[in-house]
């Protein structure tokens, strides 16, 4: 299933993972950030309904300069003491937020329409495709509707996230290490949505549905561990 993964992954297709019944129990819709259409922000929003954010590796989260959420509300915690008091300690599945800052591309008009959702995540993915890191800010502007989240150093050997899947999976696949993810959310029970009915949506679309185990075991296969 993992190759299968890979390759849909490749051919910028969205992927369904699903995390651990140990951790978040929940499924994301996954798609390399450079392959972003209007169409697939369409899907995403109607089939997937949870928070559209972009997985970026540690490595290109560096280059960009974008800090951990948490390293903001610190720095400014001095002058804001409310901030101190928000800090996510308690989270109950993980030790450590992966959200970064907000978003829009520059070009677009309130980033929050397919369009432009869109506009932002691709055109993010094929700047640091290029390397114009530098880049960043002249094209970006914060807030906005985009969440990026930063991978842990190591990703899924480190922290086993959907943040850090959607790295490894890009890796994988031989893309620029920025991805889509969004959580599949279920419109009867108010949760996210079970693996069953995710299976079945898989195989009505025709998506591959893998689960984190299986795509953390294809990465130490691939790095030889």
């Amino acid at each position: 299933m993992i190759k299968k993964a890979i390759e849909s992954f490749k051919n910028g297709e969205i992927v369904l993972i699903f995390d651990d019944d140990n951790r978040e129990r929940e499924t994301d819709m996954i798609l390399a950030a450079e392959f972003m259409t209007p169409q697939h922000m369409t899907t995403i929003r109607n089939d997937a309904g949870g928070l559209v954010c972009v997985p970026i590796s540690s490595e290109i989260s560096d280059k960009l300069g974008i800090p951990f959420m948490t390293d903001v509300m610190e720095a400014a915690s001095d002058k804001y003491p409310v901030l101190a008091g928000l800090s996510p300690t308690d989270i109950p599945y993980d030790e450590k937020s992966a959200f970064s800052i907000t978003v829009n591309h520059r070009k677009t008009f309130t980033g929050i329409t397919d369009n432009d959702r869109a506009c932002t995540i691709k055109e993010l993915g094929l700047l640091c495709k290029k390397g114009n890191f530098n880049d960043f800010g002249k094209y970006y502007r914060s807030p906005g509707h985009v969440t990026l989240l930063r991978a842990s150093e190591g990703h899924v050997l480190k922290r086993k996230g959907h943040t850090e899947m959607s790295v490894a999976l890009a890796e994988m696949a031989g893309l620029t290490e920025v991805a889509v993810c969004c959580e599949m959310m279920d419109d009867e029970t108010g949760n996210s949505m079970t693996t069953d009915d995710v299976a079945v949506y898989a195989k009505k679309n025709g998506l591959v549905f893998l689960s984190g185990a299986e795509l953390i075991e294809g990465y130490h296969d691939f790095k030889g561990i």
